[in-house]
């Protein structure tokens, strides 16, 4: 019998059964409809109310749900919903993140460092360990964290997100270890600079607002598109990159090969 080709047939994740937090926008939303188009049923969880009407536009592919990642208890709610709906968790992304604090260090205030080591790094924390909880019930899993480009090189004015988010490289790595003779899998997406605006259907970049991140250092010349994270992560998430855990993919134009430092201006990394 010929093999199924399921990436030809758009089928990737067909019958997985996908978390998604931080889903109702941006990078998440991109996550969400194309592990949708992917064949997943998936769970979405924001704080924002918008994941409602994403997960009705997916119809009976996709449930929604309040979490803020920061708070434990709506994170273990998350992964029990998962499970009291579909019965176990194929896959997770760490996704939602807060990209606050952008200041001097000795300007930054302790409020600030909680709040984004609140969400950047206690959330990924409290997703990865009851996520792992109820990977290992059921056989195994993949776990995808969204990180930052700002986490594997210096950024001006990034210091508490930077370290959140290398701290969350670390985590990976970590959970990669100590979980593969467990079937889980854990891996990391890093963007740099993305354009979580409306795109033309023509996929050519728009033009920077003003004000906007300069491209002085991508060496590809242009923003990245909250699609080309969601391809990565599904990449990483589905069974095509089966012998893959404890990489920190970047995503990111070339930027953390090239780095050569960037001004005070560019804030935009995600």
């Amino acid at each position: 019998m010929a093999r199924t080709n399921k990436r030809a047939l758009g089928m990737r994740l067909q019958g997985k059964i996908a978390v998604i937090t931080g889903a109702a926008s941006g990078m998440g939303k991109a996550m969400a409809q194309m592990f949708a188009a992917e064949g997943a049923k998936l769970v979405l969880a924001d704080i924002s109310g918008d994941q409602d009407e994403l997960a009705a536009s997916l119809g009976d592919a996709a449930i929604a749900v309040y979490a803020n990642v920061a708070d434990e208890g709506d994170v273990q709610n998350m992964i029990a919903l998962a499970e009291k709906t579909y019965g176990r968790i194929d896959i997770l992304c760490n996704n939602a993140g807060f990209g606050g604090g952008m200041k001097m260090l000795h300007e930054q205030t302790t409020e600030a460092w909680d709040m984004v080591h609140g969400v950047n790094l206690r959330g990924v924390f409290f997703g990865m360990k009851y996520g792992v909880i109820s990977m290992m019930k059921t056989g195994g899993g993949a776990i995808v964290n969204t990180t930052s480009a700002s986490g594997m090189v210096g950024w001006k004015h990034h210091s508490i997100y930077g370290a959140a988010k290398a701290g969350v490289n670390q985590m990976t790595k970590t959970a990669a270890l100590d979980y593969a003779n467990h079937n889980i899998r854990v891996n990391a997406v890093a963007p740099g600079t993305i354009w979580t605006g409306l795109v033309p259907a023509s996929k050519q970049f728009p033009a920077p607002p003003a004000g906007a991140p300069t491209l002085a250092g991508i060496p590809m010349n242009r923003w990245g598109l909250a699609s080309e994270i969601a391809a990565a992560a599904l990449f990483l998430a589905s069974d095509e990159a089966s012998y893959i855990t404890g990489v920190i993919l970047p995503v990111d134009g070339g930027y953390t090969i090239g780095f050569s430092g960037m001004g005070a201006e560019n804030k935009g990394c995600s």
